[in-house]
């Protein structure tokens, strides 16, 4: 936290989204973010270089959860979409070909996966939720299997889901990688698997720029949290912790001074 505050016009905050910013729900339309977290990324966006969520939303759903914030960079579907700070979008033109496939896969998925299986589909990937039937896991986890044996697209799997998206490489680290390139303090939040090649991302800059600090944070789960609690600097028992912490870093900033 030192090194944040004395450095806050070179240090950048990195969040995921679900099981960071806002709760997990049984029906992903329905999150929002935890009461007292736009306030506090607001604050921090005016304190700090660059603030960031890296999500696997795409940004049509994440835009109006943060509206209003002037200055935070939005990445959506692991980083084929961005939304940079004065609001244009971007999609990644290696990704857009397979538009077509995968709004056909949503489509097979609600054709042959039982009712009880939530089929959310996104512009860029489709994601099998089994939240409210666990028993369901064997049978989702093998149909995206099939269907990466059979289209060649990818299968990434989480909190609960199989999300099936195109097999371009990106994820997390990448946008990471990229992003911190001009910085010499970096924060990421995460909660899942997925968040662990942001972690990885950090300890590779620290390996190879001596004077870069990178600290990891977990907000941690039950479900998929233990290897990235194993691997962080810093634990947050829930996502309802989230906004005092991150209130808590605001009033450091504020006030030029670690202690909270």
């Amino acid at each position: 936290m030192a090194r944040l505050v004395a450095g806050a016009n070179s240090s950048g905050l990195f969040f995921d989204f679900d099981g960071v910013l806002g709760p997990i729900q049984v029906d992903p339309a329905t999150v929002w973010p935890t009461p007292g977290v736009v306030d506090a990324l607001s604050g921090l966006v005016a304190r700090v270089k660059r603030v960031a969520i890296v999500s696997a939303r795409p940004i049509a759903f994440l835009r109006p959860r943060f509206d209003g914030i002037s200055g935070l960079v939005l990445y959506g579907h692991y980083g084929l979409q961005t939304m940079t700070p004065d609001g244009t979008e971007v999609t990644d033109p290696a990704a857009v070909d397979w538009m077509p496939v995968i709004r056909d896969l949503a489509d097979r998925a609600r054709a042959e996966l039982p009712d009880d299986v939530l089929i959310e589909q996104k512009p860029l990937s489709v994601t099998l939720h089994y939240r409210a039937a666990p028993h369901r896991q064997g049978l989702v986890r093998d149909w995206g299997d099939e269907q990466v044996r059979r289209l060649g697209v990818a299968a990434q799997s989480g909190r609960m889901i199989v999300e099936i998206r195109p097999p371009v490489e990106r994820d997390k680290g990448h946008v990471i990688e990229r992003e911190t390139g001009d910085l010499e303090t970096a924060w990421y939040f995460g909660d899942d698997v997925s968040d662990l090649r942001a972690f990885q991302a950090l300890s590779e800059r620290e390996a190879e720029s001596p004077g870069f600090v990178g600290v990891r944070v977990a907000v941690t789960n039950e479900e998929t949290g233990q290897p990235l609690a194993e691997a962080a600097d810093i634990r947050i028992e829930t996502t309802a912790a989230v906004p005092r912490f991150l209130g808590q870093l605001l009033g450091a900033l504020e006030r030029g001074v670690t202690t909270t």
